[in-house]
């Protein structure tokens, strides 16, 4: 793939343009940006300390469940390329919390070029619009089989399972319970232990 000269100032860009996956290549910018549908969308400023607490116990727990396995587990900052069928290809990267893919075939040197199976999010104040809707629109379009979304904050999991093409939400896992994932049996842990230490 060819890639031309870096573009390094984000106010050279227009907002209201459309972009591919060969233009975002070329984007060296401090701020984090998605392309979705070919629109870009800024990313939250960097995550908090209760995000980042979050997502580290996460990726405790589900991390060495998969060393030396199929599925591939991936953590933020990571580029996933997903097809839209209702989009121009290569238009949309998203960069989820947590990943996982089970296809060695989609991974490449840039990251995922493809649905992974399960995806994570941990909201943050300030975007959970953009995890809760536009997210879970793309998400579910593109095939992603499970979906979770992380609340720090009411230390509250929703999940959320492929079926014939769209989500089905699961009963809230909160404190006291024991989360096991539809999809993956061996995602089986503690509520407890996620929120950890963010108190």
């Amino acid at each position: 793939m060819e890639v031309k000269e870096p573009i390094t100032d984000y106010q050279t860009l227009d907002i209201n343009g459309s972009y591919t996956y060969l233009d975002y290549m070329r984007w060296q910018f401090s701020e984090r940006l998605e392309l979705i549908r070919g629109k870009i969308f800024p990313m939250s400023p960097g995550p908090n300390v209760r995000h980042q607490r979050v997502l580290g116990n996460l990726h405790l727990i589900i991390g060495p469940l998969y060393k030396h396995k199929k599925c591939n587990v991936f953590i933020a900052p990571f580029d996933v390329r997903l097809p839209i069928p209702s989009a121009k290809k290569d238009t949309t990267v998203v960069q989820p919390d947590l990943c996982i893919i089970c296809n060695p075939q989609k991974i490449d040197e840039q990251g995922c070029d493809g649905t992974p199976d399960l995806i994570v999010e941990i909201l943050s104040p300030g975007n959970s619009k953009h995890d809760t809707a536009t997210k879970f629109d793309l998400y579910e379009e593109s095939g992603v089989k499970e979906y979770w979304m992380i609340d720090p904050v009411d230390k509250l999991i929703l999940i959320y399972s492929l079926v014939n093409g769209k989500f089905i939400g699961h009963k809230p896992f909160t404190i006291g319970q024991q989360l096991i994932s539809p999809l993956f049996a061996e995602i089986n842990f503690s509520v407890d232990e996620l929120f950890e230490d963010l108190d």
